[in-house]
């Protein structure tokens, strides 16, 4: 099989953007992670990014990103990720305006109660429906779309796609690997978010698409549940401040929560033939804190 970096069209090292003509996915795209991811890609010279969002609220990247990377084209897209028609209809629309797919971003997660005793049924599902099958979707049918090939559009930033070429990239927390992090709604989806990817490098072989996850851990998303909405399901990861300075010192290689930014530095490494050999793989963006997580329980 040919490798990324024979193609003069996938090479990370080239001069206008080591994603230059990619059309991408990301959900979730008015959080801060999702922000970011989108952030980075267009950075990067992709052509066209669908930023997602479930509600009516924009991403609020078309002006901003618009004015920094006039080539990129941001595409706010109203997009239930419980709902198989609308990954299907959103595939469709991106064939359809582009001829091709490259990177699909399910940043979709929800954080959920903080105790079993807070946590109902409905609770557990809508974490699940968030976490692990957005990621099941993107897998089911995202793959034949990024297996499309296309000569080169009449569009800025547009380049030939001359080979099957996908990256899948699962953003959910280290949560996916132990207990502890919160409640348990958000370790048990966050495993199976997990595990989608595992299952998925069988699922895909032969197909030129990868699978990845991205696991964070404190990152600094701007949101203080003690102030807002204590029950977790309106929120992606624990909130920064849960933790004091001094507990991230102790508990953090680093000694710092991180920031979103950094979160999609690693989304974009994914999406891009820097980790052509990466798949089915658990990318910890934790700052070093290991094995263990402190329990956080809002107060």
């Amino acid at each position: 099989m040919v490798m990324e970096s024979e193609s003069e069209y996938f090479s990370p090292y080239r001069p206008d953007g080591k994603l230059y003509g990619f059309v991408c996915v990301v959900t979730s795209a008015n959080q801060p992670i999702g922000q970011a991811i989108a952030t980075e890609l267009a950075v990067h010279g992709a052509a066209c990014i669908y930023t997602c969002t479930q509600t009516d609220q924009t991403s609020g990247l078309a002006d901003s990103l618009s004015k920094l990377h006039p080539n990129t084209k941001i595409i706010d897209y109203p997009y239930s990720i419980s709902s198989e028609s609308d990954t299907l209809t959103l595939l469709d629309e991106a064939l359809n305006a582009w001829g091709r797919l490259d990177v699909w971003v399910c940043c979709s997660g929800l954080l959920g109660p903080p105790s079993i005793e807070a946590t109902t049924p409905q609770d557990l599902q809508k974490c699940f429906e968030a976490n692990s099958m957005a990621p099941f979707f993107a897998l089911k049918y995202a793959p034949p779309a990024m297996a499309k090939t296309t000569p080169k559009g009449n569009y800025a930033n547009a380049a030939p796609k001359d080979r099957q070429y996908g990256s899948i990239i699962v953003v959910s927390s280290t949560a996916s690997t132990y207990g502890g992090c919160w409640g348990p709604c958000f370790t048990m989806s966050s495993h199976a978010a997990l595990g989608v990817v595992r299952a998925g490098v069988a699922v895909l072989k032969g197909t030129g698409v990868r699978i990845n996850c991205i696991s964070p851990g404190q990152i600094d998303v701007g949101v203080d549940l003690k102030a807002l909405e204590t029950r977790g399901m309106s929120a992606q990861l624990p909130p920064a401040d849960l933790q004091s300075v001094d507990v991230q010192k102790a508990n953090i290689g680093l000694e710092r929560a991180g920031n979103p930014a950094e979160v999609g530095k690693a989304a974009g490494f994914l999406a891009s033939g820097f980790s052509s050999y990466i798949t089915g793989q658990n990318l910890v963006v934790d700052g070093g804190a290991g094995v263990m997580c402190p329990v956080m329980v809002p107060v």
